[in-house]
C-alpha cells in the first residue's frame, strides 16, 4: 500500500510540501499507540461523565485525544485539527489539509465492556480523506489506507469488493432502521456494531455487505472509514447518491450507506422511497 517513492503534495496557498508517505507512517504509528493507551483503561471502570447532557465521555477518551493531538499536530503547521473531544475554534477552516480524529468511537460500548470500539484518525485534504488508520485493539482489527494506493487489514491488502446482490445481503444498521429495511427487502440483518467507524470498515473488509448510518453523524465518525471503503472499490454515499464532504462549517451529515455501488443504490433507493412515503402520509 505504501509506495517506496514518496508521494508529495504541495498546498497552494500555503508553504507546505506534504510528504504523504511519511505522514501515513506517522498517522498509523500514532493511532496504534493511542489504541494501546485506550486499551489500558478498558475494563477498569475509567472515570466518565456526560457531555452536553447526553453523550458519554471518559478519562480514556481525553487521554487518547491529548496524545493524538500532540503527536499529529507536530507533523506540519499547515495541517488543521478536528477531534470529537477537542474544542473546535474554527481555525481548521483556514486549512486545506486537516487531521480528523475520533479518540474512541463507540464510547458507550467501551464503558460497557463490549469490544466493538476503536481509535481512528484520518488526513482530509480539500474535503476528502487521503490517509486513514483505524485500530480496534479489543478485537485485533487494524485497518489503514492511502488514497489511490489501496487499503490494508492487519498488514494484508484488501482486495476490491465484488458486486453484491440485494437478496441475502448482510446489513448492519441502527436497530430501528435495520428492522424497517428487513421488512422492505430480502436482506440478512446483522447484530448491532456499536462503533460506526467499525460498521463501515467491516464493509471494506468484506465481513459486512452493507452498513447504514442514520442522520447526524459527524466528520470524526466517518472520514477514516470512508477512505477504507473507497479504496476497496465500494462507496459511502448519502441518500442523494453523493459522497460526504469533510471540514465544513457544519460537521453534521445525513443518512449514509456504505456498500458496493449496485447494492448501495438499491438500498438507498428503497429506503429513501419508504421515508418519503411515510412523510407524505403524515397528517398535516
Amino acid at each position: 500500500m505504501h509506495p517506496k517513492d514518496p508521494v508529495r503534495l504541495t498546498l497552494d496557498p500555503g508553504p507546505s510540501d506534504l510528504d504523504l508517505t511519511l505522514l501515513a507512517g506517522r498517522l498509523d504509528a500514532a493511532v496504534t499507540e493511542a489504541a494501546a493507551l485506550a486499551l489500558g483503561y478498558f475494563g477498569k471502570d475509567p472515570k466518565n461523565w456526560l457531555k452536553g447532557g447526553h453523550s458519554p465521555v471518559s478519562e480514556a477518551d481525553m487521554a487518547v485525544d491529548a496524545y493524538l493531538a500532540e503527536t499529529l499536530k507536530a507533523a506540519s503547521p499547515d495541517i488543521g485539527w478536528l477531534s470529537e473531544e477537542s474544542a473546535d475554534d474554527g481555525s481548521r477552516l483556514k486549512h486545506r489539509a486537516v487531521w480528523i480524529a475520533d479518540p474512541i468511537d463507540g464510547t458507550r460500548a467501551f464503558l460497557a465492556g463490549r469490544e466493538d470500539w476503536c481509535v481512528a484518525a484520518s488526513l482530509v485534504i480539500d474535503g476528502r480523506p487521503v490517509l486513514s488508520s483505524v485500530v480496534a485493539p479489543a478485537t485485533g482489527e487494524h485497518f489503514r489506507a492511502v488514497a489511490g494506493r489501496g487499503a490494508e487489514a492487519k498488514g494484508a491488502a484488501l482486495p476490491p469488493l465484488p458486486p453484491r446482490p440485494l437478496e441475502g445481503a448482510r446489513v448492519a444498521a441502527p436497530p430501528a432502521l435495520l428492522a424497517r429495511a428487513a421488512e422492505l427487502m430480502p436482506i440478512t440483518p446483522l447484530p448491532r456494531i456499536h462503533s460506526l467507524i467499525l460498521r463501515f470498515a467491516r464493509v471494506a473488509a468484506g465481513s459486512v455487505d452493507a452498513a447504514i448510518a442514520s442522520g447526524n453523524a459527524r466528520d470524526w465518525d466517518l472520514a477514516a472509514a470512508d477512505l477504507l471503503v473507497q479504496e476497496t472499490g465500494a462507496v459511502l454515499i448519502g441518500f442523494d447518491g453523493a459522497a460526504p464532504r469533510y471540514n465544513r462549517a457544519d460537521l453534521r451529515h445525513g443518512a449514509l450507506i456504505a456498500a458496493p455501488r449496485q447494492l448501495a443504490d438499491a438500498l438507498r433507493t428503497r429506503l429513501d422511497a419508504d421515508h418519503k412515503a411515510a412523510e407524505t402520509s403524515k397528517p398535516r
